[in-house]
């Protein structure tokens, strides 16, 4: 029997990731920078090689003092290893006064799992250690909240509306998640307990090109009336929009 759409059906698909966590830091005022170059060069390989998928960094450009990051798991209980094994490990007890100086507050997190078996990452090529090249693209990560968990009416209509409309328009969609429900295997590190989200990751060349997609959407009567109509029926709030400039080393660019 076929699982209807937006059921667990992530394990055997060959893209990043079954488990992914959105974490947003907000940071003292010009400590962003320190931050990123101490993440680009001291955090990637040295988690990869416990299994952990980084799979972006970013500035935020709406907001100079928060520093978004994603990460991904292969399932919640080799996070828990994972993790512990970070955390635990040599190189966060070497750098983690460094980092932790940085921040104000870091449990602003979303932990998520793909809406459908083919939505995850699908990512580039790492730079490598020592680039120093911000790429000009933009991701740009739309959150939308809902009352109870994301039903697969809404990934359905995603899927059949939304979806075919944002690229004709100049947006190239990358990955869409929903939460993950389960318990946080890793307690040392909050999550957003309670929070039913769906989150969909879209790419643009750069600013000016997100520009123009944004003042096509102004533009397009379908997505004033039959999309914003849905949108406004589906959703508890408005949505989040975060609009990220990749760092140096981000292996999710656009």
């Amino acid at each position: 029997m076929t699982e209807p759409i937006g059921e667990r059906q992530i394990q055997s698909s060959p893209l990043c990731c079954p488990v992914v966590e959105l974490r947003q830091y907000t940071l003292h005022p010009g400590k962003r920078d320190v931050l990123i170059d101490l993440f680009d060069r001291e955090f990637i390989e040295t988690q990869e090689a416990l299994g952990i998928k980084i799979i972006g960094q970013f500035r935020d450009l709406d907001h100079p003092n928060r520093f978004v990051w994603l990460r991904g798991f292969r399932d919640m209980t080799s996070r828990a290893k994972a993790l512990s094994d970070f955390y635990g490990g040599p190189v966060w007890k070497a750098h983690r006064e460094a980092a932790n100086a940085t921040m104000i507050d870091s449990d602003n997190v979303l932990l998520l799992r793909p809406a459908l078996p083919t939505s995850g990452f699908s990512l580039e090529t790492r730079p490598p250690v020592g680039s120093d090249e911000v790429p000009a693209s933009l991701v740009v990560a739309s959150i939308y909240y809902f009352g109870g968990p994301v039903a697969p009416d809404f990934i359905n209509f995603f899927e059949r509306t939304l979806r075919p409309v944002a690229p004709c328009l100049g947006a190239t969609i990358s990955a869409y998640f929903v939460t993950e429900n389960s318990e946080n295997t890793f307690p040392a590190l909050p999550v957003r307990a309670g929070e039913n989200v769906f989150v969909w990751f879209s790419t643009f060349p750069d600013s000016a090109t997100y520009e123009d997609y944004m003042n096509a959407l102004s533009r397009s009567d379908q997505w004033r009336g039959e999309i914003s109509t849905a949108l406004t029926r589906y959703l508890e709030r408005t949505p989040e929009v975060l609009k990220l400039s990749p760092t140096a080393r981000s292996q999710l660019r656009g």
